[in-house]
């Protein structure tokens, strides 16, 4: 099985191509992941540093990445890894790993990552973008009457 599954900022806007193939134009985004990694010292505090993982995705991620990811916004990301080899003008054989992702999705609200709110505000959308939503309890009150039109009882 070749699953992985990360979460971290990127560390740049995505870069966006398009190549044009039997279904048209379909939309290639590279970017990179910054995914912190703890490592133990020898005196038992932990150190953290970070890997650096390249990720693709294809077509419609494509598109929605190059849409909505900008560089600092905190994602998870599924995929899977895979490794490549070409070799470069200077003759040198150049290995590659890189994630294909299957699904990726914000890892936290638009307002925490700019800093403007600490908690989570319903998946990156401003109050005014979500007035639709019942402002008391997450829930909506039923009207009378309307519980035989409905599926669960």
């Amino acid at each position: 099985m070749n699953k992985v599954i990360l979460m971290g900022r990127l560390t740049r806007d995505p870069e966006v191509r398009y190549s044009q193939g039997a279904n048209g134009n379909m939309a290639i985004a590279r970017y990179t992941l910054a995914v912190d990694r703890r490592r133990g010292s020898n005196g038992g505090d932990d150190q953290q540093t970070a890997d650096f993982i390249n990720c693709v995705a294809f077509g419609r991620s494509g598109e929605f990445a190059e849409k909505y990811f900008r560089k600092g916004t905190k994602l998870l990301v599924e995929g899977r890894i895979q490794t490549g080899s070409y070799t470069n003008k200077e003759g040198v054989r150049v290995y590659t790993t890189e994630v294909i992702v299957d699904n990726q999705e914000f890892a936290e609200s638009k307002n925490a990552s700019s800093g403007s709110e600490g908690g989570y505000t319903g998946g990156g959308y401003s109050k005014a973008e979500s007035s639709a939503a019942p402002a008391s309890g997450d829930f909506m009150n039923i009207p009378e009457g309307i519980d035989e039109e409905l599926p669960f009882n």
